[in-house]
């Protein structure tokens, strides 16, 4: 009986084992009135546990070569993660990267990511900045090292994948989970159009002006159509855009097309940082382009916006603030 005993009890103990380590699976609360996101989690199902090891991993200065850069050295949440204020950022050693870092909101719904879109993959995203020189200039496999290290991952990675042994697969997978919980929805435009707020006067004609001369590139509820254009910034072009991916000509100088929500948190803008304000953004496209062989069709002349009618499209980015979106703790360690 003793024996029969001793089994019983190892089989609860395991059982209970298991259960303690198993993930808790939830779904996250995707806005009803965007579009069916590209990234699905089909192969990703997210956990609690998940997303709070990616967020600890986002947070933590490991991936870097010194270990002084992390992700939200760069991605700020009251900046709508993005590294507002600075042209371009700092990685290790005090180097300068090569491009404006973009907010990180909304991530599910990219087709690709970078200004060049040289990565296709949300699960692939962070391999960019972990081994670029310029950024924190590590070597992934050095990376799973410190973290199996790491007096805390291990129990964490068990709890959210159910093994304590740390891959490349399982770090990405846990990024992927806390980067695609970041959902910027709930703007001043949001609850406009859900009747739960209303315009000014000025907001409201700098909607229809925005609608009429910006919405060919930012159409949409994600203010994006996620296309590569040139857009007349330069007539030669030291940084070669999409054409750094492509090899083609015919994609020299065009770069992605960005979300414009939370535009108001970014600055600066355009893929090196050129422009310190919105305004300085509109009146680029109220002069003369800088011509090329390969400048976008819809930036062929310049739009036509009075002073008055600038100030109001500015109004207007303005309510594509999510305010309650960058104040959400649940984002901070």
């Amino acid at each position: 009986m003793s024996k029969w005993f001793a089994l019983l009890l190892l089989i609860v103990a395991t059982a209970c084992e298991e259960k303690v380590h198993s993930p808790q699976y939830t779904t996250l609360a995707l806005p009803a009135h965007f579009p069916k996101p590209v990234y699905s989690f089909q192969d990703n199902p997210v956990s609690i546990e998940g997303v709070s090891l990616g967020k600890q991993l986002f947070y933590d200065p490991l991936f870097s070569s010194d270990s002084t850069i992390a992700c939200a050295s760069c991605h700020h949440l009251e900046l709508a993660f993005s590294d507002g204020g600075k042209k371009f950022s700092t990685g290790v050693n005090g180097k300068q990267g090569r491009r404006n870092a973009p907010g990180i909101f909304n991530v599910l719904w990219h087709p690709h990511f970078m200004a060049d879109g040289g990565v296709n993959h949300l699960e692939v995203m962070p391999l960019a900045p972990i081994t670029d020189t310029l950024e924190m200039n590590e070597k992934i496999s050095t990376v799973n090292q410190k973290i199996q290290r790491s007096k805390i991952y291990p129990a964490l990675f068990k709890k959210a994948f159910g093994s304590d042994s740390i891959t490349t697969r399982k770090v990405m997978l846990a990024l992927a989970q806390f980067m695609g919980s970041i959902i910027s929805a709930d703007a001043k435009y949001d609850q406009v159009k859900t009747r739960k707020a209303k315009f000014t006067p000025e907001e409201e004609q700098g909607e229809k002006l925005f609608m009429q001369q910006c919405s060919g590139c930012h159409g949409g509820v994600l203010f994006t159509d996620f296309s590569f254009r040139n857009n007349g910034l330069s007539s030669d072009f030291s940084d070669l855009g999409r054409a750094r991916v492509t090899s083609d000509e015919s994609d020299k100088g065009k770069f992605k097309v960005p979300s414009l929500r939370n535009v108001a948190l970014t600055a600066p803008y355009m893929h090196d940082g050129r422009f310190a304000s919105l305004s300085e953004v509109l009146n680029h496209y109220r002069s003369p382009m800088k011509q090329s062989a390969t400048l976008d069709k819809e930036q062929l002349s310049k739009i036509n916006l009075s002073d008055k009618e600038s100030k109001a499209v500015i109004s207007f980015l303005h309510t594509l603030t999510d305010s309650g979106f960058i104040r959400n703790r649940a984002f901070l360690p």
